[in-house]
């Protein structure tokens, strides 16, 4: 029994007394809350923050509130995440990087510890329903398979409900998605569009809760994929924007800086920092450099209108059913903008995981198809560079273009104040004790017998109302990839690090934010002592927050795994009906010779069909029947390698394999057999750190299709008994090979 029966128990009913314990209930009038989350949106790519892209439902929700423009994020999702939902530093909680990792330090296990509960844990054992939907990363990818564990999705970390994608990003034409525990064969039908199911999917949760809730308020997470690439968005959106961003980024920058300064988002006196070191000027690209990178950033544009409207229509629901007037909304980006992309953007984002590049020429006889469902695009970092308007760096610096992120806050049955912009000092992990005083309640300081982590963060209602004094919080700190700042009473402390490099060679800067609102004047030199200070409360903040051990390994992370007291799995058998399996727990192919044998049943030669594929246009492998002929195709960043077998296939009971042979580092002979006859060999090169960004399929190819030559999802049409990968155990030059390909080709840190 869980709880003391405080009734009476007597030898039948009618001498005894029945008792009932009280359900969970939130404190009268406490508001539903609705978070909502971009993903790698710069801090001037919303209309009200500054740009000229469309978004005049997220300017609504400004203008029946507040924006907030000195809000900071951690620099990377994954942990910008983790403080959001817990109210403590990333590090604290075992989010130092990305979920996909566990580096064997209690900074970077991946997930978030125990002793940090969710504000979803919180609220929903306040009586809240609780609601998540689109994006996750807060498991570590290794355990999001169809078979868990699960103790760190969604609905295990507090959420009743979840519709989603576990990674960190997905196609939004055919995404990667998990209802509640389970996962689902990607869609890929002719009008679909990931942000605009996640909306339908949040509208008829609401309109489920609302019309059986028993008047129970709700907190929903909305994180859409966007507007983390891939750029994908409905033709019309994109084509709205031809020819917009023609004159290029060093025309758009202060074009936008000055839009801001009508708006109010900046001071009068900021200043425009000047152009990133790594960016190259607008006037020294040639003709087709600029009409390629102008199509990406036209669908860049697209994809963020687009994700408005959505927007625009669960907000519209909401005002239908009389519920937005209660409703807190919260509304932030996770990080700066993307440098991912690098100079000359990317058509296929696994080319970056591998630190490959794609050339302008190739890109250019593709740009048609921009935005639309064959490509996997970003943009270069010179528009990223715009997206931060005014601020210096992007995406994983501690730079403030890295993270100073847009918030919009509205409430409008307690918020009084409409429009208005606060430049109070603020960090993501001050929303977490912002919801829980609007509210009405405590953070738990022991939740389900777990001691837990003191809450770091300091609420921000106090900017509600009125003219709110100062900042209520006085530090912060950052770590990224080695990347360190600190911000205390006004002044901050910053260094860019460069991988390898000791990090006692980082140079500190310094500035003083209260006058120099984009880090345009270094003082370091005019200041030693204060910088001395600074450096010093830097080491202090990180002993407090467990930000050591200092790390500043970046792609080659991917290629860690946790060690496994068994010994490393070399062997799968899936059977037919195996759900979809994320991209990070199927096996692992990388720098070793492998095995993939298949076991099937024909009874004509029409049976054909996917045995096994793992991956999408992208990238990755499959193994199918057709023509009689087995064929196995490695997809090798668009780049697609076709072994067909020289042997039919004999009817009734065939055993069709195909063996990988490694000969060099990432790179072998792979050969069909047909009941172990030799039936054809050809030459592949592996990719060495990501194989896919897309997980796989057992019978069939859901979704975006490995290779060309079948239309999706060619479900296999005899009979598949199982099919079996068998894993080699010659790599152990890996993590060297690995770590050394990396660090000559990072060039962006």
């Amino acid at each position: 029994m869980s709880e003391q029966f405080k009734g009476r128990i007597g030898t039948t009913t009618a001498e005894s007394e029945p008792w009932w314990p009280a359900r969970p209930a939130a404190p009268k009038g406490a508001p539903n809350v609705l978070v909502i989350a971009l993903d790698d949106t710069g801090f001037a790519h919303l209309g009200c923050y500054g740009s000229d892209i469309d978004t005049p439902n997220i300017d609504a929700i400004a203008a029946r509130g507040i924006r907030y423009n000195n809000f900071h994020t951690t620099a990377l999702c994954s942990p910008t995440r983790a403080c959001l939902l817990t109210g403590r530093n990333h590090h604290s909680v075992g989010m130092r990087f990305l979920s996909n990792v566990d580096t064997g330090f209690s900074n970077c296990r991946g997930q978030i510890t125990p002793r940090a509960a969710t504000i979803a844990e919180v609220l929903r054992d306040q009586g809240y329903n609780t609601f998540a939907l689109g994006k996750w990363h807060l498991a570590n990818m290794e355990d999001c398979g169809p078979a868990g564990p699960f103790d760190q999705w969604p609905l295990q970390r507090g959420f009743d409900r979840y519709y989603g994608f576990l990674g960190g990003a997905t196609d939004q034409y055919s995404p990667e998605l998990t209802v509640d525990n389970r996962p689902i064969d990607p869609p890929s039908g002719p009008g679909y569009h990931l942000s605009e199911d996640l909306v339908d999917q949040a509208i008829d949760m609401l309109t489920a809760q609302r019309s059986t809730g028993a008047g129970r308020p709700f907190m929903m997470y909305l994180a859409f994929g966007a507007t983390h690439s891939p750029h994908q968005a409905p033709r019309e959106f994109i084509e709205k924007y031809r020819g917009r961003y023609a004159a290029g980024w060093d025309e758009t920058r202060p074009t936008w800086f000055a839009r801001q300064k009508a708006l109010g988002i900046v001071p009068a006196a900021a200043e425009l920092s000047p152009r990133n070191p790594d960016v190259t000027a607008w006037a020294e690209l040639d003709a087709e450099q600029k009409r390629l990178y102008a199509r990406m950033q036209e669908a860049f544009a697209g994809f963020l209108d687009h994700t408005d409207k959505q927007v625009g229509r669960l907000i519209d629901f909401l005002k239908s059913i009389d519920t937005l007037d209660n409703t807190l909304v919260i509304f932030l980006s996770d990080n700066g903008a993307s440098q991912e992309g690098g100079n000359d953007g990317i058509l296929n984002e696994l080319a970056y995981f591998n630190r490959l590049t794609e050339p302008v020429a190739e890109m250019i006889g593709r740009i048609d198809a921009i935005g639309g469902p064959n490509l996997y695009n970003n943009y270069p970092r010179g528009w990223a560079q715009v997206g931060n308007t005014p601020l210096r760096f992007y995406k994983q610096n501690t730079h403030e273009g890295g993270i100073r992120d847009p918030l919009i806050i509205s409430w409008p049955a307690k918020i009084a104040a409409a429009g208005v912009v606060r430049t109070q000092y603020h960090h993501v992990i001050d929303l977490y004790p912002t919801i829980l005083e609007c509210v009405g309640v405590a953070a738990p300081e022991v939740y389900k017998g777990v001691t837990q982590i003191p809450v770091a963060g300091v609420s921000l209602a106090y900017t509600f109302a009125g003219d709110p004094p100062q900042s209520a919080r006085r530090t912060q700190y950052y770590e990224m990839l080695g990347h360190r700042a600190i911000w205390k009473e006004g002044w901050k402390a910053v260094t860019r690090h460069r991988q390898g490099q000791p990090f006692s060679a980082d140079k500190w800067l310094l500035y003083d934010t209260t006058v120099d609102f984009a880090e345009c004047r270094d003082l370091a030199d005019a200041e030693p002592e204060k910088l001395k200070e600074m450096v010093a409360a830097w080491w202090v903040e990180a002993g407090r927050y467990n930000v050591l051990p200092l790390d500043d390994r970046g792609i080659e992370l991917f290629t860690l795994r946790r060690p496994d007291a068994a010994g490393p799995r070399l062997a799968y058998r899936y059977l037919p009906g195996t759900p979809h399996i994320d991209r990070f727990a199927v096996p692992d192919i990388r720098n070793r010779s492998f095995t993939i044998r298949a076991r099937v049943v024909r009874a004509s030669n029409a049976e054909e069909g996917v045995l096994v594929s793992s991956g999408a246009r992208t990238g990755g492998h499959c193994l199918f029947i057709q023509k009689n002929r087995a064929v196995f195709a490695y997809n090798r960043i668009g780049h697609i390698t076709r072994l067909i077998s020289t042997i039919e296939l004999p009817l009734g009971d065939c055993e069709v394999t195909m063996v990988f042979r490694k000969t060099a580092p990432n790179q072998g002979v792979a050969t069909l057999e047909i009941d172990g006859a030799a039936a054809g060999e050809a030459a592949i090169a592996l990719l060495p750190f990501r194989q896919t960004v897309a997980g796989m399929d057992v019978g069939a190819d859901h979704g975006s299709s490995v290779c060309d030559g079948y239309a999706a999802p060619f479900r296999f049409a005899g009979r598949l008994k199982y099919v079996d990968y068998a894993l080699g155990t010659d790599r152990d030059d890996f993590k060297r090979a690995a770590a050394v390909e990396a660090r000559n080709a990072l060039t962006d840190q």
